[in-house]
């Protein structure tokens, strides 16, 4: 009789070893081993493969790429994300936060895809009349739109094999079990195995598959890492409880950019789509107040407008307080640095908070003078201009360094009403200036905190 293994996997990497470790080997994460127990597969209780598993290697010339479709979900911004539609046999996993909206998402677009192609919806958390009544909440309703709630696997592949359906949507991968793995759903050996038998039949019968993955308490999704790997789209809903807005960003595509982001409000109705996440960032936004500035940077194709706000005060500890939300810490104390050292302003003796309005987060170098602006104008107490836009890289030496993409910056600076915009002077000689923009080109750190105050 075979005998049961215990081995510990992490949950970061994935990684197994037959013994605990504080430290996992492979990427370094501690405290990260969680213990599974791997029981014998009894005989003939092993899942059938799908049909048409068995594959023959094939020369790279003779492989038909004809058939690769890309469609349109029926919201935008989705396929935006996505890289311009969703991919006929891919393998797509939606994480998110409790409540942030992943399955209102993927049932509002069922409307649209059902009107050429058929959809099976399985639900392990809901029931199929609670399912009814939130897709008529949400105005769903269509004749090729089937729905299921049940979490073994067997059972999901027998409805898939007699409905032959062309997208699928798993809600959620953490509810489903295979019989023949002794472990609990939600278990990692549990989600492994299904996800790979999913990924299975997306590519053996070419269904368009949705997953959506519960997210653990830091923030990345519940299960081992490997779970993102075996994946073609690594989706992630993002937003702040307290704001009706959402993010939809991409982590990992194998179809498209992982820069792009989508941009979505929550109404009673379902999700509505922001065409213009510039105009909903800088809503609100206060006239003449010192220690705001606006910035553009690119998310993907995109420019976006946001308002980067700083407050300086001054410090009663011997070290000075720093706190940044939606910009990266590091560099904020770098840009801190360099105030201090080539703009002679003793940001040593004073505690500086950053703030990007709105939930986005500012990666870009793009985003370091504007940033500069705000602290520098709230140091003053002297305010940026309200119609002022401020773009570029701030170097260690100070100076201001150029940026890619000005033409389409500037063009979105325009076209949002904004009459002014700062912008490095080396490597704009050929910038398209549009019509009504005063652009500002500065040369150092210095020069653009006196050209703005």
């Amino acid at each position: 009789m075979a005998k049961t293994k215990t081995v510990f996997f992490c949950t970061e990497c994935g990684y197994e070893t037959p013994k605990w470790m504080g430290r996992c080997p492979s990427c370094g994460a501690y405290n990260t081993m969680q213990e599974h127990v791997e029981k014998p597969v009894a005989p003939g209780r092993a899942v059938s493969a799908p049909v048409g598993m068995s594959r023959k290697p094939q020369m790279l010339s003779q492989v038909d790429t004809g058939l690769e479709l890309r469609f349109s979900t029926g919201m935008g911004e989705l396929d935006r994300v996505l890289g311009g539609g969703a991919v006929a046999g891919s393998l797509v996993l939606v994480g998110g936060a409790p409540g942030i909206g992943k399955s209102t998402l993927l049932l509002q677009i069922c409307n649209r895809l059902c009107a050429e192609r058929s959809v099976l919806y399985v639900s392990g958390e809901e029931s199929e009349r609670q399912l009814k009544l939130r897709a008529e909440r949400l105005g769903v309703a269509s004749d090729s739109l089937y729905i299921l709630s049940e979490t073994r696997m067997s059972d999901i592949t027998e409805a898939i094999d007699e409905l032959k359906p062309d997208i699928l949507i798993i809600d959620s991968i953490q509810t489903l079990y295979q019989e023949s793995n002794e472990s609990a759903p939600g278990s990692i050996s549990q989600v492994k195995d299904c996800t790979m038998h999913l990924m299975q039949l997306s590519k053996l019968q070419g269904i368009t598959v949705f997953v959506v993955g519960h997210i653990n308490k830091d923030g990345n999704i519940a299960g081992p890492k490997v779970l993102e790997h075996m994946v073609d789209c690594v989706l992630y809903f993002e937003g702040d409880p307290n704001s009706s807005y959402r993010l939809l960003r991409a982590a990992k595509n194998r179809f498209g950019s992982t820069n792009e982001i989508g941009v979505f409000e929550m109404i009673d109705t379902g999700l509505r789509e922001i065409p213009n996440p510039s105009k909903m960032l800088l809503e609100g936004r206060p006239q003449d107040a010192p220690g705001t500035c606006v910035a553009c940077v690119m998310e993907g194709t995109r420019p976006v407008l946001a308002e980067v706000q700083a407050l300086v005060a001054k410090t009663t500890l011997n070290q000075p307080r720093r706190a940044s939300d939606g910009f990266d810490f590091n560099r904020a104390v770098l840009l801190l640095a360099v105030m201090e050292k080539r703009a002679g302003i003793k940001m040593s003796l004073f505690d500086a908070y950053i703030n990007v309005i709105g939930g986005l987060r500012l990666d870009e170098p793009a985003a370091d003078l504007p940033v500069v602006l705000a602290l520098a104008s709230s140091y003053r107490d002297s305010a940026v201009a309200n119609d002022l836009v401020a773009i570029g890289e701030v170097g260690l030496t100070g100076e201001i360094r150029a940026v890619s993409n000005m033409n389409q910056r500037l063009a979105e600076v325009a076209r949002l009403g904004f009459k002014k915009c700062m912008i490095p002077k080396f490597g704009s000689e050929k910038v398209e200036i549009p019509a009504g923009l005063t652009v500002y080109r500065v040369r150092n750190l210095h020069e653009a905190i006196e050209t703005a105050l």
